[in-house]
């Protein structure tokens, strides 16, 4: 071979590396793929939050959303559309069967839609947690919110306006009456869909993407746990340990293991449901005042009345408010088995807490561990200690309470008071009272019945 030939041999190789741009050194476009295949509410809005930003991070060069809904909650849909609208790469969705109300109004916002075969996009009228039309200020705030966006992605924005209001007639597309529903044909003819697709790949492909990454979203593994801790069957427990760690350190002052078991708990508690938007700082704040409530009663004011009453009451309805995905005392779209799961949950939460405290709160006391953490040891005029100021024996006489006794208090017995406590037992004042033994400079002791 001569040196033109090698040459020539040589112009031709560079020729062909710099054509073919998949051959070397060329970095592979970036598409994320994330989900929306359940009802659109607070854990999805923050699921999309995340997923924008993980796209971000990575530099995604698009973003896929394959969608599959019947909808949710329109204000979290709008801030789902609203994050869409601001990510400056590309978003398309891939309506994989249903894009139902809130969802027609996610895809509406997205870059490109296409949909699959049998798909179907539209029927965005806000209904209630019943299936009832909401009230026209909520039809006009989704009409509004339908146009604006399509007009901002260059489709019909009295179509989408059709979506929601049934009484909007369009000559040839929809009769007065029925709220827009397209079909995946209807919805290419008229402009609310790019091209039917059988799957992402396709998208891609007609789109001449050919050399590309397929990133899939996944939560990690805080999101995860958080979903966890979401479960109303664990937020019982939760709240199990909250009502108990509070007792027994109230029993048992300086211990100290109580109140951090309470305290991790009202962590696990609130702060999943905080993060995923359901729990507002008012209703968290409405918790703590009302404990506070609950402890003055305890050991402030005397008697049981208006502040213990009040602090159970806003403690409880926290605990409740928190799960649901109302707007203050708005509950025009919580669903009423929400509404039951999350009393229930509460409800049983604090009321086996106590039960549990009853149950098991004496064996407890008794227990090894228990002789470790707190000071059970007590001084017995029998083995010789005299700081005791009670004269003779008091075991087995009978008396009334002077005071109310929760678990301390006093007592009156032969017309003398003295301070006594229960082991655990609410005692009101002026009922009967029995002792039972004595401990120190104070009388155990029970109901006389």
């Amino acid at each position: 071979m001569n040196r033109l030939e090698s040459f020539v041999l040589l112009f031709c190789l560079i020729s062909s590396l710099s054509l073919n741009h998949n051959v070397f050194g060329q970095t592979k476009t970036k598409v994320m793929v994330m989900e929306l295949k359940a009802e659109i509410d607070p854990r999805t809005n923050r699921y999309v939050d995340l997923a924008l930003k993980h796209a971000d991070e990575i530099n995604a060069d698009y973003v896929i959303i394959e969608m599959d809904t019947y909808g949710g909650i329109v204000t979290d849909a709008k801030d789902i559309v609203e994050n869409i609208m601001d990510f400056d790469k590309p978003v398309w969705v891939f309506i994989n069967k249903d894009a139902a109300s809130a969802g027609a109004l996610i895809s509406i916002a997205c870059d490109s839609i296409y949909m699959s075969p049998g798909a179907n996009i539209g029927a965005a009228t806000v209904v209630t947690q019943d299936g009832v039309a909401a009230p026209d200020k909520y039809q006009s705030y989704m009409r509004s919110t339908m146009r604006s966006i399509a007009e901002e992605k260059g489709r019909d924005p009295k179509i989408a306006e059709a979506m929601v209001d049934q009484t909007i007639e369009i000559e040839g597309i929809s009769p007065a009456g029925q709220v827009i529903t397209f079909s995946t044909n209807e919805a290419i003819e008229h402009g609310f869909c790019e091209a039917k697709v059988s799957s992402i790949e396709e998208i891609l492909t007609r789109n001449k993407i050919d050399n590309y990454e397929l990133i899939k979203y996944e939560q990690s593994t805080t999101e995860y746990i958080i979903s966890i801790f979401l479960n109303p069957f664990i937020s019982g427990i939760l709240i199990m340990v909250i009502i108990g760690g509070i007792y027994f350190e109230l029993q048992t002052p300086g211990v100290g293991f109580p109140i951090a078991a309470a305290i991790i708990a009202l962590i696990l508690y609130f702060v999943p449901y905080y993060l995923t938007g359901l729990a507002e700082n008012w209703e968290i704040i409405a918790f703590f005042i009302g404990l506070l409530l609950i402890v003055l009663e305890i050991f402030v004011i005397p008697g049981f009345g208006v502040a213990g009453i009040l602090g159970i009451t806003l403690t409880l309805s926290s605990l409740i408010l928190v799960m649901l995905n109302n707007d203050a005392f708005d509950f025009t779209y919580v669903d009423y088995n929400a509404i039951i799961v999350a009393i229930i949950t509460a409800s049983l939460g604090v009321f086996g807490g106590v039960a549990l405290l009853f149950i098991v709160g004496v064996k407890m006391t008794d227990s090894k561990f228990f002789a470790r953490v707190a000071l059970t040891d007590t001084m017995n005029r029998s083995e010789g200690y005299t700081s005791s100021f009670i004269k003779e024996s008091m075991i087995g006489k009978k008396g009334v309470a002077h005071t109310v006794l929760r678990p301390s208090g006093r007592v009156m017995i032969d017309g003398e008071v003295f301070d006594a406590y229960t082991r655990g037992d609410y005692i009101d004042k002026d009922q009967k009272i029995i002792v039972t033994s004595e401990e120190g400079t104070s009388l155990k002791v029970k109901l006389d019945s």
